[in-house]
This record gives structure tokens, C-alpha cells and sequence, in this order.
């Protein structure tokens, strides 16, 4: 089973972005679940939700305590809460931001984890570039695919077209499609 928590905030799209995952999963014949954390919903405050992935029907209903894989959508969150808690050295993490791991005050990340399963980009940017908008969602969820391959871009595509219907959707699949082919890209440092 491979479990992805993501943090964010209220607008973001959190909410959405386990939604997509777990809709490009089914699509390639998967079993998957998305649920977020009930809590005080509102815009700008912090938000959790998560995502399970396996071959197999998926009983757990319980939060995700021990991710493979961690989304942060907004960076300020990185030092309000434990966001790595549970992770194991070998999982892997995908952080919204321009910055470096250092930069972002976060160096010793490469030290408890995998500097290779570390993926740090502005996807609020790109999303900005391709959607007008500051949603960093469906970005960030084209970096985890091109960084875990844990779906295929076709796939994710396809579920944001699907749930994103028209322009939007057409938009939000592009911004995934880019952000998948700029971590995929060999020269990126």
C-alpha cells in the first residue's frame, strides 16, 4: 500500500489534490481512498487529507500516521507542525516552494531522508503561469507523480479532466503535464 498525506490550507485545494490522486489510481485499476481530516474548515487555515493506493481493497479508514509520501502545499506550515512525522527514511517528500531545502531552513532533510526523494519547486508559480490562479494542486500532484511514479501522467490527467471539466480542467491538466516534465527533466538542479 502506498500512503500520501498532504498539508496545506483552507483553498488550496488539499481536499481536491488526494481526490485526484486517488481518481488516477482507480483509473489504472487500483483500489484507492481520499478522505480529508474533519476539522474547522475555512479559508487559509491549515488542512490535512490523505490518500491510499494499493492492488488490494483498502480496509483501513484511519488517518495516515506513517506516510510514504508527504505533499506540502504551503510552506509556512513546515515549522507550525510536525509535518514529517512518521516518514520513514526512504519516503518521500514534495514541498511548494522556490526556495531551497536550506533556504526554507530545512537542511537537515537530507540527512534523515533520501536527498534524491526530496522534490522542492515553486508550484505555486507554474500554476499562476498556466492557470491565472495561485492553486498549487493539481502541480504539485504532477511532481509526485513524475517523482514516485506512483501514477502515470496520462492517468492523472485524465481524472483532472474529469473532475475539472472544461477550461479549467484543461488548464489544471496542462500545469500537472508541465510539472511533471520539469522534475522529470534531466538539467533540473
Amino acid at each position: 500500500m502506498f500512503e500520501v498525506r498532504f498539508h496545506g490550507r483552507g483553498g488550496q485545494g488539499v481536499v481536491t489534490a488526494s481526490e485526484l490522486l486517488s481518481m488516477a489510481a482507480f483509473a489504472e485499476g487500483r483500489h484507492a481512498q481520499a478522505f480529508p481530516s474533519v476539522g474547522s474548515e475555512r479559508m487559509g487555515a491549515p488542512v490535512v487529507a490523505f490518500c491510499r493506493i494499493d492492488d488490494r481493497e483498502i480496509r483501513l479508514r484511519e488517518p495516515i500516521a506513517e506516510p510514504d509520501a508527504l505533499v506540502i502545499q504551503d510552506p509556512t506550515l513546515l515549522h507550525q507542525a510536525d509535518v514529517f512525522s512518521g516518514l520513514a527514511p526512504d519516503g518521500y517528500v514534495v514541498i511548494n516552494s522556490g526556495k531551497s531545502l536550506d533556504e526554507l531552513g530545512l537542511a537537515e532533510l537530507r540527512e534523515r531522508f533520501d536527498p534524491e526523494r526530496l522534490l522542492a519547486f515553486g508550484a505555486t508559480e507554474l500554476a499562476r503561469e498556466h492557470l491565472g490562479r495561485p492553486i498549487p494542486n493539481a502541480v504539485l500532484l504532477g511532481g509526485l507523480a513524475a517523482l514516485t511514479g506512483i501514477v502515470s501522467p496520462a492517468s492523472l490527467s485524465a481524472a483532472i479532466r474529469e473532475k475539472l471539466r472544461g477550461p479549467v480542467g484543461e488548464r489544471n491538466a496542462r500545469a500537472a503535464e508541465a510539472a511533471f516534465d520539469f522534475v522529470r527533466e534531466p538539467t533540473r538542479a
